[in-house]
């Protein structure tokens, strides 16, 4: 489990994306050289930021994508939520990037995403 805490909603879903990627492998040996764009939409700020979560697993899974950077936006329109990301990282390598855990889904299980006086938090927890 891991929990987060940002000034704004952009932040918060990157200081995520991170803490996912961190959990797998040292992100800090992750080069930018493939980038991802993604887009998704949901009715809740909760509900997207599992959807982007999962997201990212799926793409360590289907295309061995792991990311090191990350820029989100995110803007509501119509009373839903709508995310742009860009990912910046590279194919999965085990041995160059020193793999910690396999993660195989984020859970509903305590998860949480709140607006808080200082911006916004979220607590997440892996399945691994």
């Amino acid at each position: 489990m891991f929990e987060a805490q940002a000034p704004t909603l952009n932040q918060l879903f990157e200081q995520c994306a991170l803490a996912v990627e961190d959990t797998q492998v040292d992100i800090k040996l992750i080069e930018p050289e493939i980038i991802k764009n993604i887009s998704l939409k949901n009715k809740s700020v909760e509900g997207l930021l599992f959807d982007f979560l999962e997201e990212l697993i799926y793409l360590k899974d289907a295309e061995l994508l792991i990311f090191s950077r990350f820029l989100v936006k995110i803007a509501e329109k119509n009373h839903e939520f709508l995310l742009t990301a860009q990912a910046q990282g590279e194919k999965l390598n085990r041995e160059k990037q020193g793999q910690k855990v396999d993660v195989k889904a984020v859970t509903m299980h305590l998860f949480e995403v709140k607006k808080v006086t200082a911006g916004w938090q979220a607590k997440v927890l892996l399945d691994i």
